[in-house]
Formats: C-alpha cells, structure tokens, sequence
C-alpha cells in the first residue's frame, strides 16, 4: 500500500511517515500545496492525506481539482478545523473521510485500511426508490457523483426503504468496523445527502429516528 502525505508541519510530517511505514504502508510526503497537487494526479497513490491548511495550494483546492480531474483516489481530510461546517466543506470538496487534528497514528493507519477494505464492484448495479437512482458502480445518485461514506450510506438506504436502518449497521458498513465513537458524525454525511436530494428536487427524504437511525421515506 503506498499513500501520499501532504503536510506543511516537516517535523509532524517526518513523524506519521516513520509509524506508518512500521506499520508497512509506504508514505511519500509533500510539504506545501503545489507539490502535492503535482503527486497527487499521478495517480499512483491508493490513499491521499491532506491537510486543509496548506502553502501554495490548499488541501481543499488539491482536492477539488483531483475530483474535476475524475482522480478517484480515496482522500482523507486533516485539519485542526473541528466545526462542521469546516466538515461539510471538505466533504463537498470529494473527501472521502475527515480526521481532526490533533489525530494519533493508529487511528490514521484504522481509516486508512477501512478504506481499503472496501469490496471492489464486481457488476454493474442499480438501485432505485421512486425518482432516485444510485449507480453503485459511479458512486452517483442520479448522476451526481458522492463521496465514499455519502454513498455507502445512500446504498443501504434505499436497499431497504421505508424501513430504519440502525446507526449501528452503518458504522460497521460504512466505516469497515472503525467507527471511533462517529455515531454523532454520520450526521454530517446524511445532511450532505438531504442537500443532494433537495438539489435533484427528489420524492424521497431521509429521516432521522431518535436513538435509532434513519430511513428513506417519500416525503
């Protein structure tokens, strides 16, 4: 596994270099914003940590020009920006997850390897619920591209509608079983979806169920 690190901070960079690569993930570093970009679009990356407070080029506008580009490398966000609006941001940006600063090494390895557990598409596949279609393959609800939680989450939804699907569940789908207490973060993921169905002028909505979970109804 080879991953690329964009951090401004070179002692801090340095640091999460040498313990990942203990832990057998071969880490390049970047340490403003141009080089990143640069190694980012070469695509030779499995997984892209940014941090959001960049020289030059910041990780959000690395981000936002790989996802213009169609680069679908999984990227997770670093910042020492906790708001959700802050969250949203680098969400909407194509961030696949989001890890506040300051962050301890085993959690960043976790995350790395939830992403790569994730099952390859073996087939194309469809899924719809009334004017709603989530393209499994593209990860894109009527042809709007999502992030990789957003569309796991939209996935399981509509798999089962009109039914709760518990909070729990999609931690253990959704996260690969590396939740680290984001029960409270999945909010963020499902108002990002609520905004695209609204955008797509969509039947459906995703309700909350107190202490639960949530469904997909019509509204």
């Amino acid at each position: 596994m080879r991953v690329l690190y964009v951090e401004d901070e070179k002692f801090l960079a340095e640091a999460v270099k040498h313990n990942l690569e203990k832990e057998k993930i071969d880490c390049d570093l970047a340490l403003d914003g141009e080089d990143g970009l640069n190694k980012a679009i070469d695509e030779i990356y499995d997984v892209v940590i940014l941090d959001v407070m960049l020289p030059k080029i910041s990780g959000i506008d690395i981000l936002r020009r790989m996802r213009e580009r169609k680069i679908s490398t999984p990227v997770i966000m670093l910042s020492a920006l906790s708001e959700v609006e802050d969250k949203v941001n680098g969400l909407d940006a194509g961030a696949d997850d989001y890890l506040a600063k300051p962050f301890k090494t085993a959690e960043l390895v976790a995350r790395i390897k939830a992403l790569m557990r994730r099952p390859a598409v073996i087939k194309s596949e469809k899924v719809r619920y009334l004017n709603l279609i989530y393209d499994v393959n593209e990860k894109s609800l009527n042809g709007v591209s999502l992030t990789g939680k957003e569309a796991g989450i939209i996935h399981e939804l509509m798999k089962t509608p009109g039914k709760i699907v518990k909070k729990d569940f999609l931690l253990n789908k959704v996260w690969g079983g590396e939740a680290f207490g984001e029960d409270n973060y999945i909010e963020v993921y499902v108002s990002r979806l609520r905004r695209v169905l609204k955008k797509l002028g969509s039947k459906a909505e995703i309700n909350s169920v107190r202490g639960l979970g949530y469904k997909i109804v019509e509204a």
